[in-house]
Formats: C-alpha cells, structure tokens, sequence
C-alpha cells in the first residue's frame, strides 16, 4: 500500500528553535531516509521551497493568470514529503512517528493513502 506522509511547517516555530535543534532534525531525517531506503519502502521524498516563491496558476477565458505567492495564506505550510509503499496503515504511521519534526509542538506530520497514481486506482 502507497501513502503520502506529509510535513507541514510552521516558519515562527523553526525560527524559534536552536541551530542544535535544527541540525537534530536534519540528521534525524537523514537517519529516516537511510532506514526507508534500507528497507525497501521508499518510493520517493521532497523537500519544497518557502511558499513565498511560489507562483499559482489560473486559466479564466481561456488566458492563463499567474500570481506570486502561496494559494493559501496560512501559518503553516507544506514542506516536503516521503512518499512510501508499506504493508498497511499501522506500518505507514509507525514509520511516521520516526519523523524528528513529530516531536516538535507546532509541526504537523500526516499520513494519507495514496487513492490511485498512475492512473490506477488503489494504487
């Protein structure tokens, strides 16, 4: 089974963190990539940009509108994610809570099924 697990960021929380808390999560990610690799169960991960360089794209009468700036105005955003193809819904969230930022107030790590990818379903 795929699911997506999501990192969601708050950028007031990391800024309020140490450079010792924020090299810990670097190399506690570091330590998780490793682990899913070794085990067979990544499929892929990114991390995104800061949403203030994102464009969002709209097509109205056929011309298309780019804007900058994020799609939502939000304190939190997302900022990356392990996409990963496990055994069930228990492995998936025990592999979530091996994330560093899961032990972080005001980080968000959420695990969603992946419905279909590549255009089948139950991928």
């Amino acid at each position: 089974m795929k699911f997506l697990i999501s990192m969601h960021i708050n950028p007031a929380v990391l800024d309020a963190l140490t450079d010792e808390e924020k090299a810990a999560i670097g190399e506690g990610h570091g330590r998780f990539l490793q682990d899913l690799k070794k085990s067979g169960e990544l499929i892929n991960t990114l991390a995104l940009v800061d949403p203030s360089q994102a464009a969002v794209v709209s097509v109205r009468n056929g011309q298309p509108a780019v804007t900058d700036g994020p799609f939502l105005e939000s304190k939190e955003f997302l900022g990356g994610f392990y996409l990963i193809d496990c055994e069930n819904k228990e492995r998936a969230l025990e592999l979530a809570a091996r994330i560093p930022d899961t032990a972080i107030e005001g980080l968000g790590v959420e695990v969603r099924q992946v419905m279909f990818a590549d255009g089948n379903l139950d991928a």
